[in-house]
């Protein structure tokens, strides 16, 4: 799987199941956590999702704010594990 893939379906996962907000204009660096747009625990929602869609375990030591609050973040971590 390629990042764009990884990038586009984590993109709109976010957009429309954790902010709610498919049209939101959600950029690559943009702190999705400090910005208030998700609380901590969407991240734990992320780790289920990225193992369900992507089959990348992200233990919880990675599930953290400084670790996974943007977009970009979120992809490099999946992409270190994708197959």
């Amino acid at each position: 799987m390629d990042e764009k893939t990884v990038h586009d379906k984590l993109r709109t996962f976010i957009l429309k199941d954790l902010i709610r907000d498919p049209k939101y204009d959600l950029a690559d660096d943009e702190g999705i956590v400090t910005a208030g747009m998700i609380d901590s625990f969407s991240l734990a929602q992320i780790g289920v999702y990225a193992e369900q869609e992507f089959n990348v375990y992200i233990p919880d030591p990675d599930l953290t704010v400084s670790k996974m609050d943007t977009l970009a973040q979120m992809v490099a971590r999946i992409m270190r594990d994708v197959k």
